[in-house]
């Protein structure tokens, strides 16, 4: 379970110096820090469960969730997610993991995403069309769509199959707010797919 500082402190007021016992706990691995600030009490956690307890607000997309879509075929360790006006990029190494944030547009970040309930947890991430969208969107812009075609099957290694079963229409709805070359080249290239 995750638990702020204030919380774990909470707990042990019983105690002299809580601080100091709250420190021989995280010594002896009775609990976990995972950021300055948060802990979590069971080591076995997966670290998705925690990304958006670490930085936020976010939800996870990019690679991570492609993979876990299976849109893209490599296993994908570092836990990356999605957040807006932020400026720039974060990375956290913890024992659950290695995550990574990123912004996307404000106008975007809404849209897109579930929460999913897990044991105790939630967590957001975003559906299959967002985080392609949200990949394309930092990437390099391409010329056209022939070009991200090739940039979707080959540097990305997506299956045809699997792209033909993204929605089309809901990549036009999300185009409209990226404001990005690549995404609006996406919703055409599926519509055509669809044909």
């Amino acid at each position: 379970m995750i638990k702020t500082t204030e919380m774990m402190l909470e707990g042990l007021k019983e105690y002299s110096n809580p601080a100091a016992k709250l420190s021989r706990m995280a010594k002896q691995g009775e609990c976990f820090p995972i950021v300055r600030g948060l802990y979590e009490t069971d080591r076995t956690v997966p670290g998705y469960l925690l990304a958006g307890s670490i930085y936020g607000p976010s939800y996870i997309s990019f690679e991570y969730a492609l993979a876990y879509y299976g849109l893209i075929p490599e296993a994908v360790y570092t836990i990356t997610c999605a957040t807006f006006e932020k400026k720039k990029k974060k990375r956290y190494e913890t024992i659950f993991g290695t995550f990574t944030y990123r912004d996307v547009p404000s106008e975007a970040f809404p849209l897109g995403f579930k929460i999913v309930r897990e044991k105790d947890y939630f967590y957001r991430i975003a559906e299959p069309e967002k985080a392609l969208c949200d990949k394309l969107y930092t990437m390099h812009p391409v010329a056209s769509g022939r070009e991200l075609f090739t940039l979707l099957t080959e540097e990305l290694r997506i299956e045809e199959t699997e792209l033909c079963k993204l929605e089309a229409d809901k990549v036009a709805f999300l185009a409209e707010h990226y404001h990005s070359g690549n995404v609006r080249k996406l919703a055409l290239l599926l519509q055509r797919m669809k044909r």
